[in-house]
């Protein structure tokens, strides 16, 4: 036969252990609620504008959202419905779109939702416009890329493609992936 006082030491190392699985349980749920707490934004703005300048003390672009929207995980800045206006040799180019994601120092934008881009024309150029659902713009190195498909029109002349990669730094404009364009006849006598 066995003295049930001996089996007071069980109960109790049982009971003890269960309360620690328990406090374990309850206390890794409060970590997460926390955690998921923080994985939201630490800061909100509405109508906020930020302005960039180069070495020369010149304005280099203005940046206009909606929203804003500042994550501390990853320093990564959420905009809603930003409108772009970069300034280059006293060119002005205007980037709009449905929402953007801003990197850290904001070297790199990538924004997404009917992303439009429209460059005024000058005396000797046409008005350039380019529509697409993604476009990734550097600002500071004036270089943009997308896989996403694109239209792009520069005054009567039209283009469609898989993608693009442009550098104004260097004048470039590359349309990826099976192009077609419109190029309207030639006026005047040939040559």
């Amino acid at each position: 036969m066995i003295d049930t006082w001996r089996l007071y030491p069980v109960i109790a190392l049982t009971l003890l252990a269960g309360a620690s699985v328990w406090l374990e349980r309850v206390t890794r749920s409060e970590e997460a609620a926390i955690a998921r707490e923080r994985s939201g934004p630490d800061f909100i703005a509405t109508q906020t504008r930020v302005v960039g300048f180069g070495e020369d003390g010149g304005q280099r672009y203005e940046l206009l959202a909606e929203r804003l929207e500042h994550y501390p995980q990853d320093g990564a800045t959420r905009l809603h419905q930003p409108r772009l206006r970069l300034h280059s040799a006293g060119r002005e180019t205007l980037i709009s779109a449905g929402r953007a994601d801003v990197s850290p120092g904001g070297e790199q934008v990538d924004l997404a939702g009917e992303v439009r881009v429209r460059r005024p024309g000058t005396a000797s150029e046409a008005p350039l416009g380019l529509d697409s659902e993604a476009l990734t713009v550097w600002p500071d190195a004036h270089r943009a890329h997308t896989d996403s498909p694109v239209s792009l029109t520069r005054g009567n002349v039209r283009a469609t493609a898989l993608g693009l990669r442009a550098d104004n730094l260097f004048g470039t404009l590359e349309l990826i992936g099976e192009v077609r364009s419109t190029l309207p006849r030639r006026q005047g006598p040939p040559t």
